[in-house]
């Protein structure tokens, strides 16, 4: 058999095809293509939230307990003015001070996707406009303006983040720290335990040796 005639023999069986033949053909073309789609975006919606993970300081996105949101704001017991989560997830720290009425509050997050589902949610809970919500890496953040400041980090970071404390916030400075405390800074009280570990400070009760600092190398929910 010579060249040709096989190439109209193979044309010949391709159009003598049956349609159910046919039909599963194109719905395999069709089930390959969704499914490659459904893969791009998932990567597009997850890349944000490993991206964090990727960092020298790991700051994963870890959403705080009912109890541990309780604590924070016992913690808070006392205190008013402006207030930063750093590190603010999904912003029910934020959204839980501000409906306090007693705090200005901000969240700071990397992670784009939760700054504008925490903007939706404060929104939806009637404390839009007593919140904000900033895509901000906290190093390159002043604290001085703050009176309060949450903290959501992880061990690695805390050295670093004392130094930032102890330079940035004003006399009086009202932090709590959650899951992991400051490594020399003495705690006015520490509420919970476990996970939901809180611990209290005022920057006028602390005094901070000198850290050698490591987050210029890398660094953040936080995270931050």
């Amino acid at each position: 058999m010579t060249s040709e005639e096989l190439v109209s023999q193979l044309n010949t069986s391709s159009g003598n095809a049956s349609p159910s033949k046919q039909g599963i053909r194109n719905f395999g073309f069709i089930l390959a293509g969704l499914t490659g789609s459904a893969a791009i975006g998932l990567s597009i919606v997850c890349a944000p939230f490993v991206a964090p993970a990727l960092r020298k300081v790991c700051l994963p996105y870890v959403p705080a307990t009912t109890r541990q949101v309780q604590n924070v704001l016992q913690g808070l017991r006392g205190s008013s003015g402006s207030l930063i989560d750093l590190g603010s997830g999904d912003g029910r720290i934020v959204i839980a001070a501000a409906k306090e009425g007693r705090f200005r509050s901000v969240g700071v997050e990397l992670n784009p996707w939760l700054v504008w589902y925490s903007r939706w949610k404060a929104w939806r809970e009637g404390v839009g406009s007593s919140t904000s919500f900033v895509t901000k890496d906290l190093w390159t953040l002043h604290l001085a303006q703050y009176h309060n400041v949450v903290i959501f980090g992880v061990e690695e970071m805390m050295v670093d983040l004392e130094a930032k404390l102890d330079k940035e916030l004003s006399e009086g400075g009202h932090i709590v720290a959650c899951r992991f405390p400051l490594p020399s800074w003495k705690p006015v009280t520490t509420i919970g335990e476990g996970i939901d570990s809180v611990w209290v400070y005022r920057k006028e009760t602390c005094s901070l040796p000198v850290w050698p600092t490591s987050h210029s190398v890398g660094s953040h929910n936080g995270a931050v």
